[in-house]
């Protein structure tokens, strides 16, 4: 893990070059002048000096974050990865502002339960690949070597298990609930990874969508939410779009005029003739 100070700078690196993106600049640029507004005592502007040499040669950035794996976290290379893709759908906008979070929340000081929820919704929203994502989520810092253990089990048991079945059985509310019953009096097989809490939210929400077990964490034990695409504003193309629909009308409107005076002139379409009389030529 990193300290604090890092992941204050990184979010402030994603955010930043996200909404200065938006206006058109050269990304080469953008990072030589982020370069200089980041703290000077962080490891930040080498990463970004480093950035910037690769993306001359290569032209992403994904390449040069796997390098800088002792900086950048497996996961957040893995969403650009996934963002950089030439056939993919995932915006690249929402992966810088997923990264942003992120950053924030570790900043803050992240827990396990809740960068691994985040962690995975930004997978399940997004439909990215759970296999690489779950590998590269298991090697994350932030985990302990359970932890790490438990998110490749995760990895071959997704798709057949559910998500919310999978918390409960690992979470503390599993083994109270086993107590009472009179079963693992001597304690639970496999280390607890979530606390009551999780576990009472996750049993609430089996065989219900997913998504609807991540808002319910989110709003009651305050994990980061992940960010979701905007809807596209139809209002800022309605202007231009009449525009082109009146000029479209007017040339109709000619074309009508003239064939009600005698026919339409079809020589006016053609290109300057040669001597030969073959039109288009000179």
């Amino acid at each position: 893990m990193l300290d604090r100070e890092e992941y204050v700078e990184q979010a402030y690196f994603f955010r930043t070059f996200g909404e200065r993106m938006r206006q058109d600049l050269m990304a080469q640029d953008l990072l030589l002048m982020l370069k200089q507004e980041v703290l000077a005592t962080t490891k930040l502007p080498l990463a970004l000096d480093f950035l910037a040499s690769e993306l001359r040669l290569n032209g992403v950035f994904a390449p040069a974050m796997a390098k800088l794996a002792h900086y950048f976290s497996p996961f957040q290379t893995f969403v650009v990865t996934e963002a950089e893709r030439e056939r993919g759908r995932f915006d690249f906008y929402i992966a810088l502002e997923i990264l942003e979070r992120e950053a924030r929340y570790r900043a803050e000081g992240a827990s396990r339960q809740g960068a691994f929820l985040y962690q995975f919704e930004c997978l399940c929203r997004n439909r990215l690949g759970y296999d690489q994502g779950l590998e590269a989520m298991a090697r994350d810092p932030i985990y302990d070597e359970d932890w790490s253990e438990w998110i490749l089990t995760v990895r071959r048991q997704v798709g057949i298990v559910e998500i919310a079945d999978m918390i409960y059985v690992r979470s503390d509310h599993y083994v109270q609930q086993r107590r009472r019953a009179g079963l693992d009096l001597a304690g639970p097989e496999k280390p607890v990874l979530f606390g009551e809490k999780e576990g009472k939210i996750a049993i609430a929400n089996r065989q219900r969508e997913p998504l609807l077990l991540f808002a319910a964490m989110e709003r009651h034990l305050g994990y980061p939410t992940v960010p979701r695409p905007k809807p596209v504003d139809e209002a800022k193309q309605l202007l231009p779009n009449l525009l082109r629909r009146v000029d479209r009308l007017e040339a109709r409107v000619k074309l009508l005029e003239e064939e009600q005076k005698g026919g339409i002139d079809l020589s006016k379409f053609f290109g300057p003739q040669s001597e030969g009389g073959l039109p288009g030529t000179k």
